[in-house]
């Protein structure tokens, strides 16, 4: 039962996003994205794109920076230069979660 949950985990992105204004989070939600596509980077565009749209944000200008700490601490942070319009909260902060 237990490899069970483990595989299911493992077919899935949950995508967490927050949206920050000194330091106080004024906007968060949750994507849950099924991996049916076989690929990992695919799955999470699809979760990051949803992400964006749930939060009603434009999709910000994804850097090397942002690859390198999502490769390794699955969380990564968007700042107002990222963006082409200018929004009024200071960071948007995405995380993988592992439940």
């Amino acid at each position: 039962m237990r490899v069970e949950k483990e595989t299911e985990e493992s077919l899935m992105i949950k995508l967490e996003g927050k949206i920050f204004k000194a330091n106080i989070v004024v906007a968060s939600a949750t994507v849950v994205e099924l991996d049916d596509t076989g690929s990992y980077v695919k799955d999470l565009q699809r979760a990051f794109l949803r992400l964006c749209k749930d939060l009603d944000i434009e999709i910000p200008m994804w850097m090397k920076k942002n690859t390198n700490e999502f490769a390794r601490f699955r969380q990564t942070v968007f700042y107002e230069e990222q963006f082409m319009r200018k929004y009024s909260f200071d960071r948007f902060q995405i995380k993988e979660l592992k439940e």
